[in-house]
């Protein structure tokens, strides 16, 4: 086990202000206000090996047994109870390439009583078209394992596309979340570096899609009348969105990348349009002018706007109680930023409270069982840390 000391920083406003930039930014949307954070804490930090490009984990239902997605189209498990790492065969093939590969990773909380030897398991990935294009898609299937050190998914079917398929490789997105009472899944589905889809609800590029489990689109869609693929967005405007996440009260919040600037915190409303890239308090990465966000827009406002950018990676709200005085906040992965970034939630009203240095690319951070923090650096051999309070 390491410590790694003075990991936490306790932020007064203006190291907070100089830590964001001078171009930290509320103007347009709800009111966030930098605090200090209300306590100093210490990780200790245990290492468990490294991946090939790890994106994104995930663990399965009342178990201890911790699931990894590698990009270029590999899942492997660490069972923590044994110390065991184990493969997963019975992997799609995924287009690998710039941004995109395999995804995201999620299981449903509602079986955590049943046999961990078969369980459902949803995956996204990149999947490839016609005419060098290609987009993010969602598969099901059954997750067994059979042996200590092996499992394999059974029967998976693609229940969800991104449409329409285009060319690049970039923006996907493709996060997963499912509603507090598994009615739901919640979809990001990012803008494909194409821009202006975002604002035409005809494609499902730069949205938030709400399903029902088996991927068809949920009843009471807000573009429902509007027909296929309009009938499957809750929400639109978007770019790249990584971070997908209920609070506790229930409300659904995202985090998306911005251009030069402008990465945006956002709680999601039903039928809402978050202005890209018509609004950005970012520019074009050629210096063009993005319009800033303004009061009489006509488009839902941020929470948080970070400029110079965080690049965040995903972000988890934590449950437990573990840290003394973390539970109810946002916890976000840091790639630019080589952080992890605290932000305190209160009603609608979102701030920063608190940037932990991690000294590597953070791709992504989750809660474990009993309150643990689980995180993934990016890139080839990334790690696996387990942080716990020191």
């Amino acid at each position: 086990m390491k410590r790694l000391s003075k990991l936490a920083a306790t932020l007064s406003p203006v190291a907070l202000l100089a830590s964001c930039g001078s171009g930290y930014s509320t103007e347009g949307g709800s009111e966030a206000v930098s605090t200090p954070a209300p306590t100093e804490l210490d990780f200790a930090i245990t290492e468990h090996g490294s991946f090939n490009e790890p994106w994104a984990s995930a663990f399965l239902p009342g178990t201890r047994m911790l699931f990894i997605t590698e990009k270029s189209g590999s899942i492997k498990f660490k069972d923590l109870a044994s110390g065991r790492l184990g493969t997963v065969s019975g992997v799609p093939a995924v287009d690998y390439g710039g941004q995109g590969g395999l995804g995201d990773i999620a299981f449903l909380p509602s079986e955590a009583g049943r046999d961990s030897s078969d369980r459902t398991i949803y995956l996204s990935w990149v999947e490839a078209g016609e005419d060098d294009t290609r987009g993010a898609v969602v598969g099901r299937g059954q997750l067994l394992c059979l042996q200590a050190d092996e499992c394999s998914i059974e029967g998976l079917k693609v229940i969800w596309r991104q449409a329409p398929k285009v060319t690049g490789r970039g923006h996907y997105s493709h996060r997963i979340i499912f509603s507090p009472d598994q009615q739901y899944m919640y979809v990001t589905s990012g803008d494909r570096q194409k821009m202006q889809p975002a604002q035409d609800a005809s494609n499902t590029l730069g949205t938030i899609v709400r399903l029902n489990l088996d991927g068809t689109p949920s009843a009471g869609n807000p573009l429902a009348a509007q027909g296929s693929p309009s009938d499957q967005i809750w929400s639109w405007g978007h770019r790249n969105l990584l971070g997908i996440d209920f609070d506790a009260s229930g409300q659904l919040w995202e985090i998306e990348h911005g251009p030069a600037g402008g990465d945006e915190l956002n709680l999601v409303k039903k039928g809402a349009n978050y202005g890209w890239p018509v609004r950005s308090d970012g520019d074009h990465y050629d210096g063009a002018n993005i319009p800033d966000h303004t009061a009489d827009d006509g488009f839902e406002k941020f929470a948080i706007n970070w400029t110079p950018v965080i690049a965040p990676g995903n972000m988890v709200f934590y449950r437990g109680d573990l840290f003394d005085g973390m539970k109810g906040d946002l916890l976000i992965s840091g790639l630019k930023t080589k952080a992890l970034i605290r932000v305190e939630v209160d009603g609608e009203d979102a701030r920063e409270v608190a940037r932990y240095d991690m000294d590597n690319r953070i791709r992504s951070v989750i809660e474990g069982p009993d309150g643990a923090l689980w995180v993934l650096e990016d890139g080839e051999g990334g790690r696996l840390l387990e942080l716990r309070p020191e």
